[in-house]
């Protein structure tokens, strides 16, 4: 009768990590009630008196675990929180980690984490393992998923590298590298081949069947603005930006006066040990000026090299914004409402070839506000008050028309020449022999196209970052502790412009210069 009187006892928790490190604590906070309970038990035989005090001793273990269940849920989450927002990084979540383990882990757990997909470069299939040290026994397992905890802030941070390589020159007697895997052009080939042999038109979308995005037609006039405030802001501060271009190659550099790094490749480099030829740069030194053969129909007659001169140069930038829908008055262009028809590599039906109507207006007043051309008389120099806001204008500019001319390529088709710096917006490559690069005697001066990057159509011309701009020229001894930044960034910069996060790692911000010194005794 003696049992009825005692209250049930409710089941324990089922977590293995919670019940195995109870043990621990179960004699620390329990410890009066289980001697008296083992008092009871020794000093009276009869277990029915005794069932009192054992009531108490699992009262108190279940309150134990309860309170280790909570704080390990709470710790748990807090840890794989932590993985999730710091892309599963395990040096950055030590703090909760330890916290965890004090909570809830025992000697021979095994946490394991599985990587995120967007944390990684490459989709590789792999998982991260932690043990904790100890004797082995059966562990728990702890997998971060992309799903974010429950109360959390959705944003991902962004893990921003300290400092990068920089860029890679390529050599000039090689071919570039081709942006798409050979391997993938020659499968698309060989596709198009199949279908061409059964007489299978291929099937085309917009605008590779002559016909445009409607989607893109806002985009080309943002651009086109954002490129007519680009030249204009740059070529005003010049006036206040001193720029300095080797006579001999390529090189520019934006200081108050030339660097003395010993990097000169110009044809008498050697009589000045490779030292620059400095005097002073103009606009086309800093935005490299590509341009591009402008054509009515880019699916009509390719240009040959006897009427290379019936076409007239524009900036890439500009004709790829004519072909993606933008009317420029005296560059017209032909708007299809048929898309043509191809088999193979082989046309079959443009919808015929139309005359290119007669410009009505100058080519050259409409071309003007486009072209870096005289840009630097055209613009009158700013109040010195005004520096700062056009310099942050102009680099705001910048970065718009590179992500405009990014987006555009993704589906407008620009060449490029393998060897040299070549450009041409439309389906295919012309035909005049211009290129004097790398054998060009076995091409007969034809230039070898191929896909173009975005690189290629608005270059970076990246120059040596210049934390004083007043200070000691750069030298050849310090020459690993130096970053580059593309040459508008650093002529905005040295304006008062803020720099963009993703240019940062490249100028190597972070680095003290030393003596000469000192250089041979940094690791």
């Amino acid at each position: 009768m003696a049992s009825s009187a005692v209250d049930a006892v409710g089941n324990p928790i089922p977590t293995s990590a919670v019940l195995m490190s109870a043990s621990k604590h179960i004699d620390i906070r329990c410890r009066s009630e289980n001697v008296a309970y083992l008092k009871c038990k020794k000093d009276d035989p009869n277990p029915e008196k005794c069932l009192q005090k054992g009531q108490q001793v699992t009262r108190c273990v279940l309150s134990l675990l309860k309170d280790l269940h909570q704080k390990c849920n709470k710790e748990m989450d807090a840890y794989a929180g932590c993985m999730y927002y710091n892309t599963n990084e395990f040096e950055m979540c030590r703090s909760e980690q330890k916290d965890f383990e004090k909570a809830c882990a025992f000697p021979g757990m095994a946490v394991y984490k599985k990587p995120l997909r967007w944390a990684y470069p490459l989709p590789l299939k792999f998982d991260h393992k932690y043990n904790v040290t100890g004797p082995g026994r059966q562990g728990t397992f702890l997998c971060t998923e992309r799903r974010h905890p429950q109360g959390r802030n959705s944003k991902k941070r962004e893990v921003v590298q300290q400092n990068v390589d920089l860029p890679l020159v390529l050599p000039k007697q090689k071919k570039k590298p081709y942006p798409i895997p050979l391997k993938k052009i020659q499968q698309a080939a060989k596709a198009d081949k199949k279908l061409a042999e059964v007489g299978i038109e291929k099937k085309l979308e917009p605008p590779k069947n002559g016909l445009l995005v409607p989607s893109l037609v806002p985009a080309a006039y943002e651009l086109l603005d954002d490129w007519k405030l680009f030249i204009k802001g740059l070529a005003q501060l010049l006036h206040f930006i001193p720029v300095h271009a080797c006579s001999e190659c390529s090189q520019i550099h934006v200081a108050q006066s030339g660097h003395e790094i010993q990097d000169c490749l110009g044809p008498t480099n050697s009589s000045r040990r490779s030292f620059h030829s400095w005097v002073k740069g103009s606009i086309n030194d800093v935005l490299i000026p590509i341009e591009s053969y402008h054509m009515y129909d880019p699916f009509g007659t390719r240009i040959k090299h006897e009427t290379r001169f019936n076409y007239d140069r524009i900036p890439a930038v500009v004709e790829l914004c004519i072909q993606a829908g933008v009317d420029l008055p005296g560059y017209p262009s032909r708007r299809r409402t048929k898309p043509i028809r191809m088999i193979g590599k082989k046309v079959i039906d443009i919808g015929g070839l139309v005359e290119e109507p007669r410009p009505t207006v100058d080519t050259n007043s409409a071309i003007m506000d486009l072209d870096t051309h005289r840009s630097f008389e055209r613009f009158v120099p700013p109040l010195e008050s005004e520096v700062l806001c056009i310099a942050q204008e102009t680099i705001d500019a910048y970065e718009k028309v590179k992500w405009g001319v990014t987006k555009l390529m993704k589906k407008y088709t620009v060449k490029a020449c393998g060897y040299c710096s070549e450009v041409h917006v439309g389906p295919w490559g012309h035909n005049a022999k211009l290129c004097g690069e790398f054998k060009h005697q076995w091409r007969d001066g034809k230039h070898g196209w191929q896909d173009a990057t975005v690189d290629e159509v608005f270059p970076p011309n990246y120059v040596w970052h210049v934390q004083d701009p007043k200070g000691t020229p750069l030298r050849s001894a310090l020459k690993r502790f130096y970053g580059k930044a593309p040459a508008v960034v650093e002529v905005c910069m040295q304006a008062g412009a803020q720099i963009p996060q993703n240019y940062k790692p490249m100028m190597r911000l972070d680095i003290v210069l030393p003596e000469s010194e000192e250089s041979r005794l940094v690791a």
